[in-house]
């Protein structure tokens, strides 16, 4: 609930209301774009897509806005896939066709041949207008909630459909105050100085003049109080939309443009009845392996301020996803600290200290594991696809450091391998496999390593 009280404090016109009018949940579609290639993410997606991507060692990016949508009591969920569709679609069939929430539907649409042609999805916006014909062929829903695959917070949907009805509003987007630092990878915004209508739209400024003119005015800073830092003075766009049925529409066939970041957020701005959501919360856009390294890490820390980090620990709002099966984690003479290690797993390594284990891990004895994340395995063990005859069981040998490193999934490391980054790199492709990406270690997909390997 903490958007609508900050909205109430900050709004007292549109938003603040004796009594909330009726909301039809059930007359609200959600679209999730899911097609993006992630190429700020390889290696990690080189394979897969990135709202697949293993997040806290058991989900999927994906789960999240699935799961907060449904428990915001949306339960009509279009999931708008491209690069690497497969792992995506299989991922949504196994999770939510048989094993998801009663009564959620979650539906999968991909490019395909048309009438002779071949679609391909352009970009944000075109991926729904590609679609428009059969999301026209849904009557009973009146607004659209548009969400991104990859991102990460602690919304209650329902305030914001709250205020676009409060307000009327043809589009509302949400946003919140950022940093100069990160205007430079969001969309930037003004509103009404006295209301929270959409005045002005940048997306991704980097001149700092430019940057400069989008500060957040006297009077608006002042009706932040202290819910703002000193540091942000921005508003930045989260990626997140809640049309009208016929302004999307309108919006899509009417007007050119490929991506709403782009083009269509400030066409939409001119039509008018343009709105914005201010929220407070946590937020975060998983779009660089740091990004996506710091976001799982800081799992491993207690946070109970809803402003600072993703909530997992929450009966309210659970995170559904795939269903395995898989018996407790099995750990023998293994010193914990700041660590969370997911089922299925077998630890017996020395010490494992502020990182995340993930499914079917096997860790050795001796092994020192310090500020990594490792994505699990698949299997526990297959036959080999180089070598019929050869086992192949992923898992990390003995007597290993490993140190600010990300490993994926079905990972074969030997004894006494070291990864270190030893030589420092900061950005770094080893003619042995080995990434580095903004400090940190990647080991790609299936990778394997020798014993006394050394990087």
């Amino acid at each position: 609930m903490i958007a609508v009280n900050f909205l109430a404090e900050t709004f007292p016109f549109e938003a603040r209301i004796a009594a909330p009018p009726q909301i039809a949940l059930d007359r609200i579609g959600v679209i999730i774009l899911a097609g993006g290639e992630g190429k700020r993410l390889e290696p990690l997606t080189k394979s897969r897509c990135k709202p697949v991507l293993t997040f806290g060692g058991r989900y999927s990016l994906i789960d999240v806005p699935i799961s907060y949508a449904f428990s915001s009591g949306l339960k009509k969920i279009y999931v708008l896939g491209q690069y690497c569709a497969n792992s995506l679609q299989r991922h949504i069939y196994q999770t939510y066709s048989h094993n998801g929430p009663t009564q959620l539907e979650v539906n999968m649409l991909a490019p395909e041949e048309r009438e002779g042609k071949k679609i391909w999805y352009k970009g944000t916006a075109d991926a729904i207008r590609q679609n428009l014909s059969y999301f026209s062929e849904l009557p009973s829903l009146d607004y659209f909630l548009i969400l991104s695959g990859d991102q990460l917070y602690n919304i209650d949907f329902q305030e914001m459909i709250r205020f676009a009805i409060a307000s009327d509003a043809s589009m509302v987007l949400a946003a919140q105050p950022i940093s100069e630092k990160e205007a430079k990878r969001m969309g930037v915004l003004k509103i009404q100085p006295s209301g929270t209508q959409l005045i002005d739209f940048y997306e991704k400024p980097h001149e700092k003049k430019l940057i400069d003119q989008y500060q957040i005015d006297d009077l608006t800073l002042h009706r932040l109080g202290n819910h703002i830092q000193n540091e942000k003075k921005h508003l930045g766009s989260m990626g997140i939309y809640l049309f009208k049925r016929q302004a999307l529409f309108q919006l899509l066939q009417q007007e050119v443009g490929d991506d709403f970041g782009k083009h269509l957020i400030k066409a939409q701005m001119h039509r008018g009845n343009t709105h914005v959501f201010l929220y407070d919360g946590y937020w975060e856009d998983i779009g660089t392996i740091e990004s996506y390294y710091q976001a799982n890490l800081a799992l491993t820390h207690e946070l109970g301020d809803r402003k600072v980090g993703f909530q997992c620990y929450d009966e309210k709002s659970p995170i559904f996803t795939k269903a395995r099966y898989l018996p407790n984690a099995k750990i023998k003479h293994t010193l914990l600290n700041n660590a969370i290690v997911c089922e299925g797993s077998i630890i017996e390594a020395k010490e494992i200290h502020n990182s995340i284990i993930g499914l079917r891990s096997r860790i050795k004895q001796g092994t020192i594991i310090r500020d990594s994340l490792l994505l699990g395995n698949e299997f526990y063990e297959r036959p080999s696809l180089v070598v019929a005859e050869e086992i192949d069981k992923p898992g990390i040998g003995e007597n290993c450091l490993i140190i600010k490193t990300i490993i994926d999934e079905n990972v074969s490391i030997g004894n006494d391998v070291q990864l270190i980054n030893k030589w420092g790199h900061i950005n770094y492709d080893s003619p042995d496999g080995i990434f580095v990406r903004d400090g940190i270690i990647v080991v790609p997909r299936g990778t394997k390593l020798p014993d006394r390997f050394i990087f």
